[in-house]
């Protein structure tokens, strides 16, 4: 008669060792219910696939290496009605990323644009194989003919191919005097606003009701998640 211990090393063989907590969980079930053997077999793959599935969740958002994790559940929109709560949840979808399209977060400092743009990481890990790349504080200051040449070769080569959230303090029409030359903007802003969903995000601060110290800003933080280019 079989075992537990007689099917692990098939099991092991077969790369399927994680099914062996499966079959001991699910046997008592089986037996119980009086299951027909391709039932319980379908029970096993289901949960096989399941596990596989929170694996590469997991697996995922440790490569994205967040600064936080972030939970859009977790966003208080109560505090401030006017960012457009039903637009960043159809974000969240993860659609976006399919379309190659990317986001725009624009607002002023502390409304939350930071948590949602990581926020909208974490579920597109939750629901596809990501080529999402997030920078946050897009546009702090001007930029100088090197780096504008290295943001224009970025947005260039992630054009209508793979998508970006941004979060940026300044309105879009405010980005343009940050280039050193106007040809360079138009050629980065031009591929970035017309490829991008634009979230406009106004309210209060919510670092007044975090403790002092807690956590420090950071100018130019990215994140990349199973990015290609």
């Amino acid at each position: 008669m079989a075992t537990l211990e007689t099917l692990q090393p098939r099991l092991r063989q077969l790369r399927l060792s994680g099914m062996l907590d499966a079959i001991a969980a699910r046997l008592e079930e089986v037996r119980a219910a009086h299951l027909d053997p391709l039932d319980f077999l379908l029970l096993l793959l289901d949960d096989e696939m399941a596990r596989r599935e929170a694996e590469g969740v997991e697996r995922r958002i440790r490569h994205a290496r967040f600064e936080e994790v972030c939970d859009l559940r977790d966003f208080d929109f109560a505090y401030n009605p006017e960012v457009p709560k039903a637009q960043v949840w159809e974000l969240a979808s993860g659609r976006f990323v399919e379309e190659h399209a990317s986001v725009l977060l624009c607002g002023p400092t502390g409304v939350g644009k930071t948590f949602i743009a990581q926020a909208l990481g974490l579920e597109v890990c939750r629901h596809l194989k990501p080529d999402l790349l997030i920078i946050d504080d897009f546009a702090l200051r001007e930029y100088t003919p090197p780096q504008a040449e290295d943001l224009y070769e970025l947005v260039s080569r992630r054009y209508r191919r793979g998508s970006l959230v941004l979060t940026t303090n300044r309105e879009p029409k405010d980005l343009y005097p940050l280039f050193p030359n106007p040809v360079l903007a138009e050629g980065v802003l031009d591929r970035l606003l017309n490829s991008a969903y634009v979230i406009t995000m106004l309210g209060r601060s919510y670092r007044p009701k975090q403790r002092p110290g807690e956590k420090s800003d950071r100018e130019g933080v990215i994140w990349g998640l199973g990015v290609a280019n």
